[in-house]
């Protein structure tokens, strides 16, 4: 499988797109300093115990209080517990767990009212980002993942990852794994650290140890609430998941990023270092097909080459898809095996589809209805074998008497939500249309207003047609953007996406900070 990582650097951000076999299968978005992510580690005070759920609220920063659960403690709670006060009371006096003497563990079955109380300081990771009206979800359980391990303080215990099948090469790390981990933190083996030798391993441990020994510093110095330790940025978290041997390119439009990539692959493959490609284009996702496929994939109506569509819906309580064969093309005479055919088919969509967009919770599938019971079984075994390679836990119940298969998808981060219909901006959906000549003067008097606030520098993002008109020759050596230019003193960049809608623009700081007009 020829397997392509797209990362596409414009002023509103970094997006990645991950392609197999140039099908798009995952997308992610990078928004500068993205606080409350999955694995930031934060110092949060308790605000109110809530033992009839037997959790409690914890004030993390975000605006709304994160939720922790009994069971998310951890096991090695008290111990956590205890280094965190001995920390911030300047009386722990480094991050290594040698000569630090745990506690017993906290009981699976016990009540959250006698492990904490209202206003204490405790070290919490977030486990799922705000969805909707809720904070975040949180677990005192820490740890740190890297490229082939995850660390976990206060254990010491190895885990390994149930993909690595071999017992010979489970025995090998394991046995590796024994050599070189510090009293009292335990290892989880990844299942990319199938057959690395041990110096790549004890590498990316060192480096877990030193994040581990930032962590100990930034909590020294913590008043709540604080982020102590941010995961990873997107780039290098993605890096980090699906580097895989058969990786063929890595394409990148960003010098700045492209150096900080090339010495991420130094630091975890070097022989992959020649794969990353630099672009010198503006938007690499217009040039690489990319945003075509993002449009096909997160629309109401998705639909599939032989004809055959889904309907995607989203409610606050789940996500609905119906699958319908449309004008199918190659279709069979026999309406069992045409049924048969279709649903085979968009499960594998489904699988990408649930993937792509991060769907999560429950999601109900209405297949076309098959009398077969051995049809049914070759259908949620196809859809199962399609997510086999899905990272989020879920679980695939057989299709009901009415063709119905409910699926339960972990979640923890919003559905990714990209508007693929278009509304005019200037109409607001009421069908009369601003003048051009109106929408011009419209841009004009966003960037006056910029330059009477100062700024020196900006980033004006509008559609590809209107950036063909403001670039259009309207004498010798003149067009609107350089008469702007000249006019207010001031540097425009002028970038276009497809993204946009046609009289719709953006304007941005020299920071990347998008100007509200």
């Amino acid at each position: 499988m020829n397997i392509e990582l797209i990362i596409n650097s414009t002023s509103r951000g970094v997006a990645l797109a991950l392609l197999h076999d140039k099908k798009l299968v995952e997308l992610h978005y990078e928004h500068g300093n993205q606080q409350f992510a999955v694995g930031d580690i934060y110092l949060g005070k308790v605000r109110k115990v809530i033992p009839s759920l037997n959790a409690a609220f914890v004030d993390v920063g975000y605006e709304k209080d994160a939720f922790l659960h009994y069971l998310d403690l951890g096991p090695q709670f008290s111990s956590l517990n205890l280094f965190t006060k001995r920390t911030m009371r300047k009386s722990q006096k480094a991050s290594e767990l040698g000569t630090f003497k745990t506690l017993p563990d906290i009981n699976k079955a016990g009540k959250i009212k006698d492990v904490i109380s209202s206003s204490q300081q405790i070290l919490v990771q977030v486990a799922k980002e705000p969805i909707s009206q809720k904070g975040p979800r949180l677990t005192s359980e820490v740890t740190i993942p890297g490229r082939y391990i995850v660390l976990v303080p206060f254990s010491n215990k190895i885990s390994m990852s149930q993909r690595i099948t071999s017992e010979e090469e489970r025995a090998r790390l394991k046995r590796l794994m024994q050599s070189i981990r510090p009293k009292n933190f335990g290892i989880i083996v990844r299942t990319v650290a199938e057959n690395k030798k041990v110096a790549e391993l004890d590498a990316d441990l060192r480096d877990l140890l030193e994040r581990w020994d930032k962590m100990f510093s930034n909590l020294a110095n913590a008043t709540p609430p604080k982020r102590v330790l941010g995961e990873l940025n997107k780039t290098s978290t993605v890096l980090r998941d699906v580097l895989a041997p058969n990786f063929s390119a890595i394409h990148v439009n960003d010098e700045a990023l492209e150096v900080e990539i090339r010495n991420y692959l130094k630091n975890i493959a070097p022989e992959k270092e020649s794969i990353l490609k630099m672009h010198k284009t503006k938007d690499l996702f217009d040039t690489m097909a990319v945003h075509r496929q993002i449009k096909a994939a997160f629309g109401k109506q998705v639909n599939l080459k032989s004809g055959a569509y889904l309907i995607v819906e989203q409610t606050e309580a789940m996500h609905v898809i119906d699958v319908n064969s449309g004008n199918r093309k190659g279709g069979v005479k026999d309406q069992e095996e045409n049924a048969l055919q279709t649903n085979l088919e968009c499960a594998t969509e489904i699988a990408r589809i649930l993937k792509l967009r991060d769907m999560g919770g429950i999601i109900c599938v209405d297949f076309i209805d098959m009398q077969n019971k051995s049809n049914q079984k070759k259908l949620h075994d196809a859809l199962k074998e399609a997510m086999d390679d899905d990272k989020a836990k879920h679980n695939i119940l057989a299709p009901s008497r009415f063709g119905v298969v409910e699926i339960t998808r972990q979640r923890v981060r919003p559905v990714a939500d990209i508007k693929t219909s278009e509304k005019c901006p200037s109409c607001d959906g009421k069908g009369v249309v601003q003048a051009p000549v109106l929408f011009t003067d419209e841009i004009k008097n966003a960037i006056n207003y910029t330059a009477q606030q100062g700024n020196k520098e900006v980033t004006l993002i509008v559609h590809p047609m209107v950036e063909a008109y403001l670039t259009k020759p309207t004498g010798f050596l003149k067009s609107r953007i350089k008469d702007w230019r000249k006019k207010f003193g001031m540097k425009i960049n002028l970038e276009t996406t497809s993204e946009s809608e046609f009289l719709e623009f953006h304007v941005y700081d020299a920071t990347g900070q998008e100007i509200v007009l």
